[in-house]
């Protein structure tokens, strides 16, 4: 089974850049399921349902989030229904959505970051108790970690190594050179990068975000405009052991 991630996309840049890319995507490596981060994809935070329905309409079969999912108010009545969204499983009980979806035999969990990112449950007990609930649970899990520090990253990597297929970090927007399959058999990468602007800082317009630093001011930032990549990695599954065999960054570029 070839499984393919797309890091965070950011506004209609991103969305473009898909919409482009991922048909010929899907049949140059022939893949079976797509999941692509979309917590970004509405003007640069948040999603709505027209911008989820949209990556659906591109190909994609699972979105994952993060920390922007609730800034678009109208996807939160979507995130309990049919659509294949997530938002991170370790928000407390009583929060709309879900922290994973099964997608025949693969389960895709949204974890979100503590370091750098807000108070949070424990994402490493947090998927302790996933693991042990969802019983049994499919041969093939794939973590979407959305957190900032790395070394949060690394060390959830080790932590699930062997008892998952890929633990693949998101949020940070810089795609990172690291990845590789764990000895224990778990695919990883500390970020896999975005889909957006490449000419921009993570996404947004450079000089506002300059300006943010040298200012100290608050200022919302818009998307930025120009050429964009698209960051993913495809992981190659045995789908009987669950294991991956294999890790591969994929990146390409649209004028």
């Amino acid at each position: 089974m070839l499984v393919l991630v797309i890091g965070d996309i950011i506004g209609r840049p991103g969305r473009k850049a898909l919409q482009e890319l991922l048909t010929g995507l899907r049949q140059e490596y022939r893949i079976d399921l797509v999941i692509a981060n979309g917590e970004n994809a509405a003007g640069g935070f948040g999603l709505t349902p027209d911008t989820a329905n949209e990556l659906i309409a591109s190909g994609v079969n699972i979105i994952t989030s993060g920390n922007h999912i609730w800034a678009q108010k109208e996807i939160i009545p979507y995130l309990d229904g049919a659509m294949p969204v997530t938002r991170p499983l370790n928000y407390p009980p009583g929060v709309p959505g879900r922290g994973y979806l099964v997608h025949g035999q693969v389960m895709v969990v949204n974890l979100i970051g503590r370091t750098f990112m807000g108070n949070f449950d424990c994402p490493f007990r947090g998927m302790d108790r996933l693991l042990a609930e969802v019983s049994p649970s499919p041969p093939v899990i794939i973590v979407d970690f959305h957190a900032e520090a790395t070394s949060e990253k690394v060390a959830m990597g080790h932590y699930l190594d062997g008892r998952v297929t890929a633990v693949l970090g998101t949020h940070t927007h810089v795609g990172t050179i690291d990845s590789r399959v764990l000895p224990g058999g778990t695919a990883y990468v500390t970020d896999i990068g975005m889909t957006g602007p490449i000419e921009s800082v993570i996404g947004m317009q450079t000089e506002e975000v300059v300006q943010a630093f040298l200012t100290i001011k608050p200022q919302r930032f818009t998307v930025a405009k120009g050429r964009t990549m698209l960051n993913a990695v495809l992981v190659d599954v045995n789908e009987t052991t669950g294991k991956a065999t294999r890790i591969e960054r994929i990146y390409r570029e649209v004028d």
